[in-house]
């Protein structure tokens, strides 16, 4: 066996662990955490029908040199384990399998139907997420900030082409098809920031179009949601002249929805839907390179000067 053969798996193994904090068995609210316990009955199930069969294989293979009689006792007795253990067995695994998702999960995990404190709108693009939130003019891109032990609904929807919206650690994941919407419960049962992804495959950045769902303590989140209704406190010809044409800035000429909402951009973790951190170097190299940090995507590069890229940067971390 070749060297590469054998650092194959272990390569693959290391590739587990490169999409960041999505355990989806380390669940943070009621909905996942009824998902995870379905796993692990599930597993359960799974590794007593391997159990069984390996056994059966495993006494097969030693007996295998023992005569056996057509129509004597043996057969008769192991017609009755095949019958039983290849037959019985599974059904009654698999009935109260679906008896059990059916009454203690799927409900559980049901889209919610009536009203709740907060309602968001996400809407997934190419590679990246709006976030609108009912009753107040509050914009965002790839973050969505929740208040803790509240229950939040998710209206989810597409402006191109399918996407998923998933955060493990919160919920089951829930397809975004183009012409109608889904709903979903996000609730956190401790602050914290629970990193998601969408699940599927909608183009050349697909792996880099993630979502960050960031559960604060209810004062903290008000302040937050207050915060960042407010329009820009200042406007910059070189943006309007150059971002205009994509994004908005509330407060300012730049209204265009093409691209994200940068109203309040520098409060913001990262650029790009959590592909990079957001430091002044990262901005720097992202609005001089687009499609050096994050190939194909909508983003231009732009005819800049070095001094021009270095005001356009400082205006966008005055953003806050």
């Amino acid at each position: 066996m070749t060297r590469a053969a054998l650092l194959a798996p272990l390569f693959a193994l290391a590739l587990v662990g490169c999409g960041g904090n999505q355990n989806t068995l380390g669940p943070a609210s009621h909905d996942e955490r009824s998902i995870s316990h379905l796993f692990w009955i599930m597993f359960g199930a799974s590794c007593v029908g391997f159990g069984v069969i390996v056994t059966l294989l495993f006494l097969g293979w030693a007996r295998r040199e023992r005569p056996n009689l057509p129509g004597g006792r043996g057969e008769r007795a192991a017609t009755g384990v095949v019958i039983g253990l290849g037959v019985a067995l599974p059904i009654v695994l698999l009935v109260s399998l679906f008896v059990y998702s059916d009454l203690f999960v799927v409900d559980s995990v049901a889209a919610p139907t009536g009203r709740t404190p907060v309602t968001v709108r996400v809407i997934g693009h190419q590679w990246w997420w709006e976030v609108r939130y009912g009753g107040s003019n509050v914009v965002t891109a790839n973050e969505i900030h929740i208040p803790v032990r509240t229950d939040v609904t998710a209206i989810v929807t597409t402006a191109d082409v399918i996407h998923s919206f998933w955060v493990p650690e919160l919920n089951r994941k829930v397809d975004m098809n183009p012409g109608s919407q889904n709903r979903l419960l996000l609730r956190a049962d401790r602050a914290g920031a629970y990193r998601g992804q969408c699940a599927e495959f909608c183009g050349l950045q697909h792996a880099h179009m993630a979502v960050e769902v960031i559960a604060q303590p209810k004062a903290e989140f008000q302040r937050w949601l207050a915060q960042n209704a407010k329009p820009a406190a200042r406007d910059s010809k070189l943006f309007d002249a150059n971002c205009g044409s994509c994004h908005q800035v509330r407060g300012t000429p730049s209204r265009t929805r093409v691209g994200p909402d940068l109203t309040h951009f520098a409060s913001r973790r990262t650029i790009a839907a959590l592909t990079k951190p957001n430091t002044p170097e990262n901005l720097r190299e992202w609005i001089r390179d687009p499609q050096h940090v994050k190939p194909g995507n909508r983003m231009p590069n732009l005819p800049l000067t070095n001094a021009q890229f270095d005001a356009l940067a400082r205006y966008l971390e005055s953003l806050r």
